[in-house]
């Protein structure tokens, strides 16, 4: 396990973020009562693609560390962004900044400095929609995974490996994912591996398991299929899950099972900070 190539301008990474788009992630999270699980997803996608922006934001503009990638599958398979970035595959992060489909007014509310909370509204970026219509087609989305970091890594091949971010909540309708998903975890650059995180967002009111190490307490095969093809956390991703107050042990896995909303966003936090930014 290497994982320390530096990343910057010359030498940029890749996120690329593979979401379930199926009917079922109209249902709330967890089995209860709530929040739809597209809505919740897109929310927290959409404030983490504000938040790399962010990171990569500097007096002169927006620097292209990162090339970002967002893959839905459901009803049909392809690229998710809209508006100008509409069937774009991979986009370089300042384009990304330049082109949301729409800025939003959201409410937020902060801490007033004594005790209490205020209310104020803020700006916020969209470049996803929720969708949830259909089936699973989970092999055809890692497929086209696949193809795009294949051409990714041909293009940077020294840079740090690209990091898949999947969510989904149901099986696949398309035959068993596991080859597929090994075919996008043996692509490599000279710095290792593509790095799988796989967010399980059951149905069940079941307890939330975060970076196991081992699939004995996972609830069915299907969680166990997620885990097993799951990439092991790298030191420093360890390390982030550490601060966030999780636990995870040595061989953890970047896999989740039953994460509600709050558990969603703290994944694709610690997914999404390789240790070597420059």
């Amino acid at each position: 396990m290497s994982y320390s190539a530096e990343i910057s301008r010359s030498n940029p990474s890749c996120f690329l973020f593979v979401i379930d788009q199926s009917g079922s992630m109209a249902d709330p999270f967890g089995g209860q009562a709530g929040k739809r699980k597209a809505d919740g997803v897109a929310d927290a996608l959409n404030r983490l693609l504000q938040n790399l922006v962010i990171k990569c934001a500097k007096t002169e503009g927006v620097r292209d560390y990162y090339h970002i990638g967002v893959i839905g599958y459901g009803s049909k398979v392809g690229p998710a962004f809209l508006g100008a970035l509409a069937a774009r595959q991979l986009v370089p992060i300042s384009q990304v900044a330049e082109n949301p489909a729409r800025i939003e007014e959201r409410s937020k509310k902060t801490d007033d400095g004594a005790g209490g909370l205020v209310e104020h509204q803020v700006k916020f970026p969209i470049w996803i929609e929720p969708v949830a219509h259909q089936g699973t087609p989970m092999r055809q989305a890692m497929a086209m995974a696949q193809e795009i970091l294949n051409g990714f890594v041909a293009a940077h091949p020294d840079s740090f490996p690209p990091i898949v971010i999947h969510i989904t909540d149901g099986e696949s309708t398309d035959g068993d994912p596991t080859e597929a998903m090994r075919n996008v975890t043996n692509i490599q650059t000279s710095d290792g591996n593509v790095l799988l995180f796989n967010i399980h967002l059951s149905s069940k009111a079941a307890q939330p398991i975060a970076y196991p190490n081992a699939s004995d307490g996972l609830p069915d095969e299907y969680a166990k299929l997620l885990f097993d093809t799951a990439s092991e956390l790298t030191p420093f991703m360890q390390s982030i899950a550490q601060e966030q107050g999780l636990d995870p042990q040595p061989g953890a896995r970047g896999f989740v099972f039953n994460g509600d909303l709050a558990l969603v966003i703290q994944s694709l936090d610690i997914g999404t900070r390789p240790s070597n930014l420059r």
